[in-house]
């Protein structure tokens, strides 16, 4: 999930904020409904260069549809 506003990050979120992250986390599961994962899903936000982060857009990666491994 990506939003059209440009956030670098989630490091950068302010206050200002709170109406997309708040919209994006209420979307997630909706959106993981519709992806047939009612059996669970996993969300990642990687933040910065040393949290795994290579596109410098915040975004939230959802996964799910089988056996997820621990980390």
């Amino acid at each position: 999930m990506i939003p059209k506003e440009h956030i670098e990050s989630l490091a950068e979120l302010t206050s200002s904020h709170n109406d997309l992250i708040s919209y994006m986390m209420l979307k997630l599961p909706e959106l993981a409904n519709a992806q047939g994962l009612s059996g669970g899903f996993r969300t990642i936000i990687n933040t910065g260069k040393e949290g795994g982060q290579e596109v410098f857009h915040l975004h939230i990666h959802l996964l799910g549809g089988k056996n997820l491994s621990g980390f």
